[in-house]
Formats: structure tokens, C-alpha cells, sequence
């Protein structure tokens, strides 16, 4: 495969070099191993999926692609040199990620069991609050902070943000789509409120513990 760059034109006459061959598809795999593998988002849909259908958790799932893809332009445009200005940011940032998270593992285990004759009880998260929740992801920082680092070429232009956005964005639709209708077809399984209760405490669980390998990423980084 060759290295040459890539070239888009927008304009005629007007040419912006992008990312070469190679360092797109080094973007495309990062973007669906990230996208596809376990975190707090692919969790909470997962959740969401058994608890409410696909109907109900559609708002949520399009939260969680529109607010990730505007997360990678906003610190693209500039908003991770905030980190580098102020270090405490970054620290705050972390803890309140965790607080937030740690409260939503517990309104997950708690939540009453939906039976099967009172399956459309509750209240699933709204469009605004997952495109609200992925500034409080840590798994979202990542990603987006590695895609803006990692994934552009130097010196990176709004144009490269824009491309690297659109690509995960496209990429990260068809991925948490997976756990949403892998949560819809586990409501066939969760027949009593005692399995209900079961598969709720368990996600809650791994929704803890997909925090370790996420907290420590980020101190690597």
C-alpha cells in the first residue's frame, strides 16, 4: 500500500494535504477498537437496550455519537491546550469523571426491575445527557485527546479535525449500536425481576471496573 498523502479538494484550485494511506488506516482501526470494546458508554447502552428497547435508548445512543464527534472538534480546536495551561484542570476533570460515574453505577444497580408486565417504567438518558456525559467519560477524553495527538498530522488544521471527527463519528454509530441491540435481545433472557436485578447490579459492576484500565491509560498518556 503506498504512503503517498492524501489529497482533498474543496475549492477548485485548492488542495489540502490530509493523512497519508498509512496513517488513515492506523485512524480506522483505532477508531473501531475503541468504539467496539467495552466502556462506559457501550456499557450504559447495553443497559439501556435490556431495560427500555431499542425505541426508548435511540435518543441516548445518538447523544453518545453527535457529542462524541463535537468532543473531538472542540479539543481539536484547542480546548486540550487548556490541560496545558492549567494541570489542575486535568485533575478535577478526573475526579469529577469518576464521582459522576460511580453515581450512575449506582442509580444503574438500584434501579427497579423491569418486569415484564411494567417494561416501559423509568427513565432512560436523554439525547442532551449523553452528549452532555462524554465530557465526564474518561474513556471519551482518551480517545478523542489520542485521535487529536496520535491520528493528525503536524501541524494539525481545523480541516484535519473536522476529517478525524467525521471518521470516527461514521465508525462509532454501527459499534454502539452493537451493545444497544445486544442489550434489546437479552430482555428474551431477563424474564423476572430477579435476573433483571441480576444483569442490572452486574453492569453497574463492570461499569465500575471499566474505569482501571481507562484512569491508567491516561496517566501513560
Amino acid at each position: 500500500m503506498s504512503n503517498r498523502p492524501l489529497h482533498f479538494t474543496l475549492f477548485a484550485g485548492t488542495t489540502f494535504y490530509n493523512m497519508t494511506l498509512s496513517l488513515l488506516s492506523g485512524l480506522f482501526v483505532f477508531c473501531l477498537v475503541t468504539s467496539i470494546t467495552p466502556g462506559p458508554n457501550n456499557l450504559m447502552l447495553l443497559a439501556a437496550g435490556a431495560n427500555f428497547g431499542v425505541r426508548r435508548t435511540l435518543p441516548h445512543a445518538a447523544g453518545v455519537v453527535i457529542g462524541f464527534t463535537l468532543m473531538i472538534v472542540i479539543i481539536g480546536l484547542g480546548a486540550a491546550q487548556i490541560f496545558q495551561k492549567f494541570p489542575v484542570a486535568h485533575t478535577v476533570l478526573t475526579v469529577t469523571s469518576i464521582a459522576y460515574l460511580l453515581y450512575l453505577a449506582f442509580k444503574i444497580a438500584t434501579s427497579a426491575p423491569k418486569s415484564t408486565h411494567n417494561r416501559t417504567s423509568g427513565t432512560p438518558i436523554t439525547f442532551f445527557q449523553a452528549v452532555m456525559f462524554q465530557w465526564v467519560n474518561p474513556k471519551a477524553w482518551t480517545m478523542a485527546l489520542a485521535a487529536i495527538t496520535v491520528y493528525t498530522p503536524q501541524p494539525t488544521t481545523n480541516f484535519h479535525v473536522v476529517i478525524v471527527s467525521l471518521i470516527f463519528g461514521a465508525i462509532n454509530l454501527p459499534s454502539i449500536s452493537v451493545w444497544l441491540v445486544l442489550g434489546v435481545q437479552m430482555r428474551r433472557f431477563l424474564t423476572t425481576d430477579k435476573r433483571f436485578r441480576a444483569f442490572n447490579w452486574t453492569m453497574s459492576i463492570l461499569l465500575v471496573l471499566s474505569l482501571y484500565p481507562i484512569l491508567n491509560l491516561q496517566q501513560i498518556m
